[in-house]
């Protein structure tokens, strides 16, 4: 009689069916991209650190593996944010709210600014 699979192998096919239904779509140039553009932990500002795919809104809320949902977190700030909402995390955990705020939006606005660029200078005139 087979062994019964082990909950974190369970838990692990579950996600990967999930992340698979969601749509996700970041490429791996993007996530280079979004790396340069924040160049540390976009929650605690870490420096130095590996950094790591975080959904600003989780998968399991409903969110995706996009150029617009993806920011680089340490893995303390990754594991700890969970699938919790990220405003309502980062006040429990007293981390600057409004400064990770504006900038992703800026972060955001830099890089479909770049996306447009590149995308104007690969179109045949």
């Amino acid at each position: 009689m087979p062994a019964a699979p082990s909950r974190r192998a369970r838990l692990s096919r579950k996600r990967r069916r999930r992340v698979a239904a969601s749509g996700s779509d970041l490429t791996d140039a993007q996530w280079f991209a979004i790396l340069d553009a924040w160049a540390r932990c976009a929650y605690c500002g870490g420096e130095g650190l590996a950094l790591q795919r975080d959904c600003v809104l989780p998968i399991s809320r409903g969110g995706r593996y996009t150029i617009d949902n993806v920011v680089p977190a340490c893995r303390s700030c990754n594991a700890s944010k969970s699938n919790d909402e990220v405003t309502s995390w980062m006040r429990r955990r007293r981390l600057d709210e409004p400064a990770f705020l504006l900038r992703h939006v800026e972060v955001l606005r830099m890089l479909r600014t770049a996306a447009a660029e590149a995308e104007t200078a690969v179109e045949p005139e």
